[in-house]
């Protein structure tokens, strides 16, 4: 895994520049959330490294898929992938780009799973608090996980926030058992 992070790190940046310089970070950023879904599927993944199938169809099918056929930017950094034999590094040239793009306009995307619908002064207040704490926006996307039991897990990036009755119960088993 890191070394797919690694190698898709230097095209990430690349496809990043272009798309800022562009001012065109929010379609690129959808282009290539649709391509890494187009790479990650089975049948794709398969004819992606079938050696029957030639760059050119493949090309063709992912720029179709990627929405925006006409972007030469997008096209040729297709052609360079397909070329070196990379495209199915797309999913985590996706991931890069977006981590790209989240720190350059200060904006984080959290998930938080809570143990039931949180009203929307609840909901309110956790933002606030994680804005402060991380500095940036936050874009949230909320869950219900009733497992939890009680409380919320909150995911940003590498951060977790483990705040559920659920976590507190594996923290205290594991402390017991020690």
């Amino acid at each position: 895994m890191a070394e797919l992070q690694t190698l898709a790190r230097p095209y990430a940046r690349a496809a990043f520049s272009v798309a800022r310089d562009a001012q065109s970070l929010p379609q690129w950023g959808d282009a290539l959330t649709r391509l890494a879904e187009a790479a990650s599927n089975d049948d794709m993944a398969a004819l992606i490294g079938h050696p029957g199938v030639g760059s050119e169809q493949l090309l063709e099918m992912l720029q179709q898929l990627s929405g925006a056929p006409g972007d030469a930017s997008l096209g040729n950094l297709l052609k360079v992938l397909a070329e070196n034999r990379r495209l199915a590094l797309l999913p985590a040239i996706a991931e890069e780009f977006s981590a790209l793009r989240e720190a350059y306009e200060h904006l984080r995307n959290v998930r938080i799973a809570s143990a039931s619908e949180l009203g929307e002064a609840q909901q309110s207040g956790i933002v606030d608090a994680l804005k402060q704490r991380l500095g940036d926006d936050v874009q949230v996307q909320w869950a219900v996980d009733a497992d939890l039991i009680g409380g919320a897990v909150v995911s940003a990036g590498d951060l977790v926030i483990d705040g559920s009755v659920r976590g507190e119960m594996s923290r205290l088993r594991s402390a017991l058992t020690q």
